[in-house]
């Protein structure tokens, strides 16, 4: 009777501590069941301060491993420029990359996944093998919205294949300057065109579901990213174009122009907002409380986080980092909610443990930073598919968004030149020749053509990843009994000497990302005038320009038979081909204005003393060879029938003659 009742006994007593484990391992926020804010409302009362603050701090994965996520409490991981897994690594090793991260984040007591940061600004750009897509200038000369939602459907799945949920794109600056180093970031100068293309965040992130709440951040699952809107705000307006300088300007001036942006971007659900290097007035945008939580935060609605750039809040003093525990202070009461540290992830927790222990940071801010961090990864199903899987590794570099990447250089081209006199037209170039010359630095160069933000964070020179030359697609476009030379540089003996049926130069800037590309002068570098002075001098030619920006060539304009504005086009380069033969036309229009002279910048539409070499939304078209080779059918067809009605006429005149 005893060893029955003590055996009833720990059975009730096992029983009960099963049902007591069993109450204790379910936690609400862990219910997808249950509405978002109650989950989040849950997790914040389970969570310390140090897990609070290891949500708000992101670090570089060059630093990060599983251990210190796990120690740490980490929310966020990044890729910075050119940081990758290994050189030319596959998206498998991307993807067990951020995996082998996330389980550090899985392990912690409450399991709150991290977030994983990239630049994806033109495609999955710091990925080998991914479509590099035209960056934003020449999205803005297509004036195609629809366009770059397709492309932003295109980028989320290639980052997805890498196994990374969060990209740090679109850039929605309004650059009012082209010396400024960023401006290919930039859509245009014309902040309505700029507006328009945010389009490309609903292609990032998916579209919003019906009655959806204005300023709520939305990710529309697995083959979606978190999309952020930068940089906040008047980063394009800085005086001089300087990168992260002052931005002069009035308040109505600043809602105005570079504002509008980031109002529909909320309206659209953008999950986040990175703040400006720059100043406004003089006041650091990383310590202007004013504008990220009055304007930003409680006027505009936006209930998503805000980030800092790179070492942004180091940034807030003069020399950066001179007073570290000063810049925690002023950023994070400005209203920044996730810190991109990047590397001394130590430091900025301690004094911002420090400064909340102090009540000199509210714990009221640090709550709202964390709320609104698990808002998003809530949001996006990060809880409920914190790990990556290999099922959409073959998105990297897929030919469906190769064909759309090409699509979008053809409608990006802008001809702004097309014969030295309205009767000689040289566009589009016959197939068939006897003999063409290819010159220039930039016609064989993939590095150059893609621009900064590609494989390394200033871009580089060469076969950098896959992709199509200029040349290779002049190449596989030409009739075969076209004979092509090619040579970068070549003597003017040289070109007089072989007689060629006419010539294509593709000359430009070097590949540049920020402060790096900052120019006074905005001068084509050498050799490239002289190229175009040596061929153009000699034969027919065609020019294209592979820039960031416009560059000064009023003085080569009156030697160039034709002219074309190509941007950054990114790795496909066969689109440039395409427009260039007239397999398709040339639709693209200046998406801001083309100066004579740097003495004349800042220069924008509108001004008051406007005398542009070519003026905003200015674009030559032509028609596709196939459009017009129909038309001359028609017209064959047509002169045929006329013809045959004469012949049969005559015919019957003839034989009535007989008749009669």
């Amino acid at each position: 009777m005893m060893a029955c009742s003590q055996t009833s006994l720990l059975g009730l007593l096992f029983l009960f501590c099963w049902a007591s484990i069993g109450k204790a391992e379910y936690m609400i926020y862990k219910d997808r069941h249950q509405p978002v804010n109650v989950r989040i409302d849950d997790l914040m009362k389970w969570m310390t301060l140090a897990e609070k603050i290891g949500q708000m701090t992101q670090i570089e994965r060059k630093v990060a491993s599983a251990k210190v996520m796990k120690d740490y409490f980490i929310g966020s991981v990044l890729s910075g420029g050119g940081s990758v897994p290994a050189p030319q690594a596959s998206a498998e090793e991307w993807v067990n990359m951020v995996n082998e991260f996330q389980k550090g984040s899985l392990s912690t007591r409450l399991g709150i996944p991290m977030i994983y940061g990239i630049d994806a600004v033109h495609g999955n750009n710091n990925a080998y093998k991914a479509t590099i897509f035209p960056h934003n200038i020449g999205l803005g000369a297509t004036r195609d919205p629809e366009l770059a939602k397709k492309i932003g459907e295109a980028t989320a799945l290639e980052v997805r294949a890498t196994g990374i949920q969060y990209v740090f794109a679109p850039c929605i600056a309004v650059c009012r300057d082209p010396r400024w180093g960023r401006c290919y970031e930039s859509f245009s100068e014309d902040y309505q065109v700029v507006r328009d293309m945010t389009e490309v965040i609903p292609g990032l992130q998916g579209d919003l579901p019906a009655n959806y709440s204005k300023g709520v951040p939305y990710v529309a699952g697995k083959n979606k990213v978190a999309a952020c809107a930068k940089h906040y705000v008047g980063d394009g307006g800085t005086h001089d174009g300087i990168n992260e300088n002052n931005t002069i300007i009035d308040s109505h001036g600043l809602l105005s122009m570079h504002m509008p942006a980031y109002d529909i971007s909320i309206i659209k659900g953008v999950s986040t907002v990175m703040v400006s290097y720059s100043s406004w007035n003089g006041e650091k945008m990383h310590a202007n409380h004013d504008l990220v939580t009055g304007f930003l935060k409680n006027t505009l609605h936006f209930r998503g986080f805000v980030i800092s750039d790179w070492q942004g809040i180091d940034r807030i003093t003069t020399p950066p980092g001179a007073n570290y525990t000063y810049s925690v202070q002023a950023g994070i009461n400005a209203g920044i909610d996730m810190v991109m540290v990047p590397y001394n992830y130590t430091d900025f927790i301690n004094d911002l443990t420090s400064l909340v222990q102090k009540n000199i940071i509210p714990m009221t801010r640090i709550d709202d930073a964390v709320r609104r961090i698990l808002l998003v990864k809530f949001t996006m199903g990060l809880f409920e598919n914190p790990l990556s899987d290999l099922s959409l590794v073959d998105q990297l570099g897929k030919k469906e968004h190769r064909v759309l990447a090409r699509e979008a250089v053809r409608k990006s081209l802008v001809l702004l030149k097309n014969g030295k006199s309205i009767n000689e037209s040289l566009l589009p170039l016959p197939k068939k020749a006897r003999k063409i010359l290819v010159a220039g630095s930039h016609a064989d160069n993939l590095g150059y053509q893609c621009g900064g933000w590609t494989i390394e964070w200033q871009g580089a020179s060469g076969n950098i990843t896959i992709g199509t030359t200029i040349l290779d697609a002049i190449k596989s476009t030409v009739d075969p009994s076209t004979t092509i030379i090619y040579s970068e540089n070549p003597d003017a003996s040289f070109v007089k000497d072989n007689d060629f049926s006419y010539a294509i130069v593709v000359v430009g800037e070097p590949p540049y990302t920020e402060t790096a590309g900052d120019s006074l002068n905005l001068t084509l570098p050498d050799p490239g005038p002289s190229t175009i002075q040596t061929v153009c001098s000699a034969v027919k030619c065609v020019v294209v320009i592979i820039s960031g920006r416009p560059v000064v060539i009023e003085p080569y304009v009156p030697l160039m038979d034709a002219l074309v504005a190509a941007w950054l086009p990114g790795s496909e380069g066969q689109g440039v081909a395409d427009v260039l033969f007239g397999d398709y036309g040339f639709s693209g229009k200046l998406p801001r204005t083309w100066f004579k002279s740097v003495d004349q910048l800042p220069m924008n539409v509108g001004d008051k003393h406007y005398d542009p070499l070519f003026p905003f939304g200015f674009g030559l078209t032509t028609k596709p060879m196939a459009t017009r080779s129909s038309s001359s059918a028609r017209v064959v067809r047509k002169e045929e029938y006329c013809m045959l009605s004469l012949y049969l006429s005559l015919l019957v005149t003839w034989i009535l003659f007989r008749v009669s």
